[in-house]
């Protein structure tokens, strides 16, 4: 898997926006769900949001609800993150993840944190995104 950000790197002020992208070479990823993480130094990491294969369900960590949008291109092999309104606590390594098997199951209408599905099946290496105040 591949991730990278939109807007310089990573870089945004508060209260501003940016598109995360997920992609894989030879690996179809209509065929699975994805799963967006994020890890702030010395914490714990985070499940933020999920999409899933069929692209008919989407899922959020409460902290992000309306503010973080996920979605699918399918054509471009591609699954974005769009995140609005940053608020600076949410500088951190951005992961997206593929799952063949378990569909989100790490979410749920409580969020996005059963870590007993953390364990996807491919993750990428992480993006930086840094907030500005």
């Amino acid at each position: 898997l591949r991730s990278s950000c939109r807007l310089w790197g990573g870089l945004v002020q508060a209260g501003g926006s940016l598109r995360l992208s997920c992609a894989a070479s030879g690996l179809p990823l209509d065929y699975y769900s994805i799963g967006w993480f994020r890890q702030v130094p010395g914490k714990e990491r985070e499940g933020v949001s999920c999409i899933s294969a069929s692209g008919g369900k989407t899922y959020y960590a409460d902290s992000v609800k309306g503010r973080f949008t996920i979605s699918r291109d399918n054509a471009k092999n591609t699954v974005y993150l769009q995140i609005n309104s940053l608020k600076p606590e949410e500088s951190a390594v951005y992961y997206c993840a593929a799952d063949r098997a378990h569909d989100c199951h790490f979410c749920s209408g409580y969020g996005c944190d059963d870590s007993s599905y953390y364990q996807m099946d491919s993750w990428g290496k992480g993006t930086l995104v840094t907030v500005s105040s």
